[in-house]
């Protein structure tokens, strides 16, 4: 799938609702963006909980060890200082 989208004054894109459908993207999803050989590339990131749900379940855990966990996952994907 392809699409060709323009960038406007404050360099905002938007994704064409065909793309966001594909890849499950909705408000307030997160995306990692990054530069590969010059090329632009969007990686989706899940949600701790949202993998938590489709994954399969092999383990038990408190609450407690998940927020822990969920913290972790948070600060390696947006730093430190996410909140």
């Amino acid at each position: 799938m392809e699409a060709r989208v323009r960038v406007t004054k404050k360099r905002t894109i938007y994704l064409p609702k065909e793309i966001t459908e594909k890849l499950g993207i909705e408000e307030g999803s997160w995306l990692r963006l990054r530069v590969e050989k010059g090329k632009l590339v969007a990686e989706v990131i899940e949600s701790p909980f949202a993998l938590g749900l489709k994954g399969k379940k092999f383990a038990e855990t408190t609450f407690e060890e998940f927020e822990r966990e969920s913290m972790k996952f948070q600060e390696e994907i947006f730093g430190e200082n996410s909140s």
